[in-house]
């Protein structure tokens, strides 16, 4: 077996220990000092919270948390393009009570939170029973309907960081149909 000698000028180590390619080196944390908020070690033994140094310490951002977004410039107004329960839509802004947010990035989603019911009316149950008795004819009463749609439609404006929510009660199919189709107009608005 033979060796090859390194010249110089050759970066790896001669050390017979390995050393590790870490994209970034970490110093080992400063102990932590008897100050205000904590009493000294010999007192209650050793402790695991380490206070942040001085009275107050904003928090530090990490992987996990979003990016502070910086106050909105103002937008120029225009008319009003269409209105979706307590939203209104503009050229380049979205005025809702939480605040204004901008079109341009702005994600909207819309669930359909209502039901339609089909019942016999009592009327129909009358007019059966009653022409029941004169001829069996009073029996096609009974195939009356009567359809009522109750519940609401729940939409979702976000950009950024921030949502707002705001329901639209239907009462009708033709009242669904009308508030997903201002949703979709509004979409269009804010590519």
């Amino acid at each position: 077996m033979t060796e090859t000698p390194h010249s110089p000028h050759d970066p790896r180590p001669e050390s017979p220990e390995p050393t590790r390619n870490l994209p970034v080196q970490y110093e080992a944390a400063p102990a932590p000092q008897p100050g205000p908020y904590m009493p000294p070690s010999s007192q209650f033994g050793p402790t695991q919270f380490t206070p942040p140094p001085g009275p107050y310490q904003p928090p530090v951002g990490g992987p996990h948390q979003q990016p502070q977004s910086l106050p909105l410039q103002a937008l120029p107004t225009g008319p009003v393009l269409v209105t979706v329960g307590d939203i209104s839509v503009e050229q380049f802004r979205i005025v809702t009570p939480a605040g204004v947010l901008p079109a341009q990035g702005t994600n909207w989603s819309a669930m359909d939170m209502s039901r339609t019911e089909e019942k016999i009316p009592a009327w129909a149950i009358i007019l059966a029973i009653v022409f029941a008795l004169a001829c069996l004819l009073g029996l096609l009463f009974l195939l009356c309907k009567e359809r009522k749609t109750t519940g609401f439609v729940q939409i979702t404006v976000q950009n950024g960081n921030r949502t707002h929510n705001t329901h639209v009660g239907v009462s009708s199919p033709r009242d669904v149909a009308d508030t997903l189709a201002r949703v979709n107009f509004a979409r269009t608005l804010c590519v």
